[in-house]
């Protein structure tokens, strides 16, 4: 109760000083010149109003000065200690790319390396399906040579037995015949034969 009363108080003496240093009517009021009456009352006020503030808005005021340094040092403290965080973080991004940077270069290094050896090992598999082919081809045509060479053989022998019959001018065993022209085909060098 002594704290309303008290404002009730100072606001009611704060209200009434200006009257009390009011001057009289008809007086001429000169405002530099001092006067003994209002310096006094104005310092009565001013020691008033001091103890007044002293006493009920310093108090509030200076804790809440206070406490609003106390949050803004926290928050620049929790700002300071956020900022080596994101810079923690940051470096740590930068060694994660760094490091994928690297793995990216491997991972290309080795896949240069194995297309190499893909390309490698399919120019190896071409050159050995080629020489088989060429082998097949080989064979092929020396088969078709000898199969050739026989038909030829045949022939030649066939032609030789007509052209004798005709010039003995009698029918001999084919047979026979054949045996003998064979026989002398075979005893003829191969050089001669590819001719006949």
């Amino acid at each position: 109760m002594r704290t309303p009363f008290a404002a009730a108080f100072a606001a009611l003496v704060l209200a009434a000083t200006p009257l009390l240093a009011a001057p009289a009517p008809g007086e001429r009021v000169d405002l530099l010149s001092p006067s003994g009456g209002l310096m006094l009352w104005t310092l009565l006020i001013f020691i008033g109003l001091l103890f007044v503030l002293s006493r009920f808005a310093f108090k509030p005021l200076l804790a809440s000065v206070e406490a609003r340094e106390q949050a803004l040092q926290e928050t620049i403290d929790a700002a300071r200690a956020d900022r080596e965080a994101a810079m923690a973080l940051l470096a740590e991004h930068r060694l994660t790319v760094e490091n994928a940077r690297g793995e990216v270069q491997r991972i290309i290094a080795e896949g240069r390396v194995t297309a190499e050896e893909v390309q490698q090992q399919m120019l190896a598999e071409t050159r050995t399906q080629q020489e088989q082919m060429l082998a097949r081809a080989r064979q092929e045509i020396e088969l078709d040579k000898l199969r050739a060479i026989a038909e030829l053989r045949r022939e030649a022998v066939d032609l030789a037995i007509r052209g004798a019959s005709r010039v003995i001018d009698e029918n001999l065993d084919t047979d026979a015949n054949r045996r003998l022209v064979e026989a002398f085909l075979a005893s003829v060098p191969p050089a001669t034969r590819v001719n006949i």
